[in-house]
């Protein structure tokens, strides 16, 4: 059964969440992603375990951060058990931390399959999210998103794919290359060169140029089976979080 999502990242400049929450639900959601600042403290997890019960919605994903997965696995699969959490997910590496080499980046997926293999002793996927850094190639060749998932096989991939065409890359090769690994797609669309530019350049999934229809298909044919919504910088995320839904439904 395939799942839309909402990476609620996106609503992160339009407080409270409480309220964001509902926004969603009404619009006919079931399911959204979380992120990282969202379990800051026991305060932040209470909130957003009463609003996601509240209005009838689940997680079954959560960005999480590798470190933690890699030093408290215990309390990630505690918040994995009080949210239905089913997947963990790396996001993001900071400038100053990125490999440089090939070797390096192998050195990198190995690290993810340890963590991978950590939390699924409590039964637990951890997935990896791409930017448009892993698709730049190295001066051999080689991509750093191909060097982390040959490294780590436990690993599953979250496959934004926006970012990867905004770095050149060809969108269809990474579902060809690691179809059956990639458990969850980012949804986001690139606006028409210089429009949106308060925006960042994104566009609502639907209202860009991206191949939507086309990629949606051939990623469920892959196995793809959670879609997840996402604006990096909307200026209206309810205009966001609708379009995005509607044209969804037309994949």
């Amino acid at each position: 059964m395939t799942a839309l999502s909402y990476q609620l990242y996106s609503s992160r400049l339009f407080p409270p969440l409480d309220n964001t929450l509902k926004m969603l639900a009404e619009i006919g959601y079931a399911h959204v992603e979380g992120y990282r600042a969202l379990l800051a403290d026991s305060a932040d997890v209470d909130a957003l375990d009463r609003g996601l019960k509240e209005n009838g919605l689940t997680m079954p994903s959560c960005h999480i951060g590798l470190e933690m997965c890699e030093d408290d696995p215990a309390e990630v699969a505690q918040l994995a058990a009080r949210f239905g959490i089913e997947t963990a997910i790396v996001p993001y590496i900071m400038p100053a931390d990125r490999p440089t080499t090939a070797d390096a980046w192998r050195s990198y997926g190995a690290r993810l399959e340890g963590a991978a293999l950590a939390i699924s002793r409590y039964d637990l996927k951890l997935a990896y999210h791409n930017h448009d850094f892993e698709f730049v190639p190295l001066e051999d060749g080689t991509l750093p998103i191909d060097l982390i998932l040959e490294s780590a096989p436990g690993l599953l991939f979250e496959y934004d794919v926006a970012w990867a065409v905004r770095a050149g890359a060809d969108p269809m090769e990474p579902i060809a290359k690691h179809g059956p690994r990639i458990a969850i797609a980012h949804l986001k669309d690139i606006a028409p060169a210089g429009e949106a530019e308060d925006e960042d350049g994104w566009a609502d999934v639907g209202h860009g140029t991206m191949d939507w229809p086309s990629l949606f298909q051939s990623l469920k044919a892959a196995g793809t089976r959670q879609f997840v919504m996402e604006h990096d910088n909307p200026s209206d995320h309810r205009r966001f979080a609708q379009r995005a839904f509607d044209a969804a439904q037309k994949f």
